[in-house]
């Protein structure tokens, strides 16, 4: 399994426009072929992907960024980290590496992103993976809402942080948790200017910005993987995206709270490559 370390060795970069911002994105891009794209969401990172990111760069090429604010992307302060902005940035990441027409794999506001992405710009995504993903007025969540205070970053220390998101994975994983995750999803925040980027993270978490779009709009075909115990999005959300998306199917994963792809990192690996790589 590849570490945390080894994954950040591997990550390529380039710069992207966002609201005239030139922002770093840090990104892997792995394979050959019609292009794969992850994105997670907060407070992960890139690595959400471990179980997964090998078997579709077997086949397919592969990239993962870490969105902008997030990960070994930019994490200074001074621009806008929402899910519109996001997108902005994928979009610019989509045309620096030439990739064209994508499939999109997202989780949380991920998937909130590929939402966007494939209601608005329908030649843009070719199939859609959500995975528990933000999606109509179904966010932000309580934690995230009080973590995107301004007082969060003045007021909290890096110990107090780190402390936080240890208790937030712990406590919502399924089963015992793996130290090395738990320890990569904690990592891109244990500096002052990562608990600032976190809040503004926090911040920018606009339910305007997936009420603006209908997924009736949405022409991808869209697989649904939603881990059925999830307290942050729960899937009476992914059964209304099943009924507004044309082409969608749900599959309910047992044994999942919300951090899919790792809870059933083995299951969400054969659905996925089964849909993507398998005809659907």
């Amino acid at each position: 399994m590849t570490s945390y370390d080894e994954w950040t060795a591997a990550q390529d970069s380039t710069t992207v426009a966002v609201d005239d911002h030139d922002l770093e994105v840090a990104y892997r891009d792995e394979g050959g072929g019609d292009p794969v794209v992850f994105l997670h969401g907060i407070p992960t990172n890139s690595y959400l992907f471990r179980h997964q990111f090998d078997a579709v760069a077997a086949e397919r090429r592969a990239i993962a960024p870490d969105m902008v604010g997030y990960g070994n992307s930019a994490m200074h302060d001074g621009f806008d980290r929402s899910i519109r902005a996001q997108e902005e940035a994928v979009r610019g990441l989509i045309d620096d590496l030439g990739l064209g027409t994508v499939d999109f794999v997202g989780h949380d506001l991920g998937g909130g992103v590929g939402l966007r992405l494939a209601a608005r710009s329908p030649d843009a995504v070719d199939r859609l993976v959500l995975s528990n993903s933000v999606a109509y007025d179904s966010w932000p969540i309580q934690i995230v809402t009080d973590l995107g205070l301004p007082e969060s970053a003045r007021e909290n220390s890096v110990e107090d942080v780190q402390g936080m998101l240890d208790g937030l994975f712990r406590d919502t994983l399924y089963g015992d948790p793996d130290d090395a995750f738990v320890e990569a999803m904690k990592a891109p925040w244990a500096s002052e200017e990562g608990v600032t980027s976190l809040v503004r993270d926090a911040s920018g978490t606009n339910t305007s910005h997936t009420t603006e779009v209908d997924p009736a709009d949405v022409t991808a075909d869209t697989l649904l993987l939603w881990g059925i115990e999830d307290e942050f999005q729960p899937v009476r959300w992914a059964e209304r995206l099943e009924d507004d998306i044309g082409s969608c199917e749900l599959v309910r994963l047992e044994e999942a709270n919300h951090w899919v792809p790792e809870d059933r990192g083995e299951a969400f690996r054969e659905h996925l490559t089964d849909f993507l790589l398998g005809g659907g």
